[in-house]
């Protein structure tokens, strides 16, 4: 046993947060941790890796009582954390990144030659040998950076590694190396704490499962591959809840009128010649790689990026190309991908979040109806069942699906006619997924037209109700939902042969 914590408790303004949570990690496993957004996961994590003292409870280390008073405490003594946001400085190289805040030394000045030699052995030992040590970060794709952030670890002798949602950005392919690496790593006896919402990954990668919900351990050291996914789920949800998605209704959204109409839309080294129509009330899905060019897509639509060609059509008028206020004045939302960083103030409070498209509305004279402003972004909150309810709290202590629906529900607001969702449930528990796509059939139920991005096919295809799969740029399918099954789309997208007859 590396790792034992006994009755962790840590307390924060208004909400404990770990309420006597128990863990057991073991030398060279791989121990997931289950759990909705807000059940805690962030704060043990955080706990661990050094960042939060604990109020109350024991920490084992390896045999010994410990407490980090630091990160810093927590790296020296073995245990390296790799956060969804990847915590690395893209101006520094990839050697720099790896030894930063250790770099070796003489006489107070960097060994370069070293440096570069050592990130070298690492890289190659986490089977990566053709990444330059002196490559700048902000060159490398998501999966060159997460990487850098294993080669971080490694430069410290971790003999713990955290990894939160660390498949979250990655293609599939990049998906299988990450597993290569893990099992390498666990071979040698580095043990590693897994965070994943995607319950086959689970299966794939772990061998103990330890489950929080509402800041408890509610299952500790369950078999990674054999317990049943309904025990699992009911385990972080207190109740038993299913990957259902509502149900379509009879006409397939086919009775509403165009409402989005896009012709040969093209962005040079994206996509081209794209051609989609998206009714009123119908949800348009888009499966695809990461790389296929759907974001890219999507974005030219509303107008943040500017077409070499092509023409996009609201209501029959055709948008201002790179006009994102052509679009929004049209009727266009859009919930990005990133939405801490491109889609909220984290610093600011729920209500301004949400209001912040439709300000003006609230503005008067120079001043604003704060009082005005609350109350719509309350009557918001509660309609999506926000959690928590009060929206003078700051956006960013919500968990990931609180925060999406935030996104979602700036765009209720405001006279929207199509919405644009680009991964919209990304890091989203279970129990947020099924809430959120309650919320998108319901925006589609009161003629909202919905085209919809998502690297996870079975949502695709059952949020849906037709389906594009792009790859390399290019729309190669377009069907119904209930035409294509998760086989024919995985062969579509991973640059399978086209079916034979298939209209592209």
């Amino acid at each position: 046993m590396v790792l034992r914590l006994t009755d962790v408790v840590k307390t924060f303004p208004g909400v404990r947060a770990l309420d006597g949570v128990q863990l057991e990690v073991r030398a060279g496993e791989v121990h997931c941790l289950l759990g909705q957004n807000g059940a805690g996961k962030s704060t043990l994590i955080k706990v661990l890796a050094g960042v939060h003292r604990p109020d109350s409870g024991r920490i084992q280390w390896r045999g010994e009582p410990v407490e980090f008073s630091d990160p810093q405490a927590a790296m020296r003594a073995g245990i390296a954390t790799i956060y969804q946001e990847l915590d690395l400085v893209d101006d520094l190289s990839v050697a720099e990144n790896a030894f930063l805040g250790h770099e070796p030394r003489v006489a107070g000045f960097v060994r370069r030659g070293r440096l570069a030699r050592r990130t070298r052995e690492i890289l190659s030992r986490l089977g990566h040998g053709e990444i330059p040590p002196g490559r700048l970060v902000r060159a490398l794709p998501a999966a060159g950076k997460q990487i850098v952030s294993m080669a971080r670890a490694l430069s410290h002798e971790a003999r713990l590694i955290v990894m939160d949602e660390p498949s979250a950005v990655l293609a599939h392919d990049e998906v299988a190396n990450l597993f290569r690496i893990i099992r390498e790593l666990t071979a040698r006896g580095i043990a590693v704490i897994y965070i994943s919402h995607r319950l086959e990954e689970i299966r794939e990668i772990g061998d103990r499962v330890t489950v929080l919900k509402d800041g408890r351990t509610t299952a500790a050291n369950l078999p990674a591959r054999d317990t049943p996914t309904r025990d699992l789920v009911a385990r972080m949800t207190g109740r038993s809840i299913e990957y259902v998605f509502p149900d379509r209704p009879a006409d397939d959204g086919d009775s509403g009128a165009e409402l989005l109409r896009v012709d040969g839309l093209t962005r040079a080294g994206e996509f081209a010649d794209v051609s989609l129509r998206v009714r009123a009330g119908e949800i348009v899905g888009i499966a695809g790689l990461v790389g296929s060019g759907r974001s890219e897509l999507l974005e030219t639509i509303y107008g943040a990026r500017r077409a070499d060609a092509g023409t996009v059509r609201m209501g029959g008028r055709a948008l201002r190309p790179g006009s994102v206020g052509a679009a929004v004045r049209a009727g266009v939302g859009l919930a990005p991908e990133e939405r801490k960083s491109q889609a909220l103030l984290l610093g600011e409070p729920i209500h301004r979040n949400v209001t912040l498209s439709t300000f003006g509305r609230y503005a008067r004279l120079g001043f604003t109806d704060a009082g005005r402003e609350r109350a719509e972004a309350q009557r918001i909150a509660d309609a999506l069942e926000l959690r928590p309810r009060d929206v003078r709290r700051m956006v960013r202590t919500l968990s990931g699906g609180n925060q999406q629906k935030v996104v979602v529900g700036r765009w209720l607001l405001g006279d929207t006619r199509l919405l644009l969702l680009d991964e919209p449930t990304r890091g989203v528990d279970v129990g947020a997924r099924a809430e959120l796509y309650q919320v998108i059939r319901g925006l589609a139920a009161r003629g909202v037209g919905v085209l919809l991005v998502s690297s996870e096919v079975p949502e695709v295809l059952g949020l849906a109700d037709r389906v594009l799969v792009m790859r390399e740029g290019r729309v190669v399918r377009t069907a119904a939902a209930g035409e294509l099954d998760e086989n024919a789309v995985l062969d579509l997208v991973m640059a399978g042969s086209l079916m034979e007859g298939a209209p592209a």
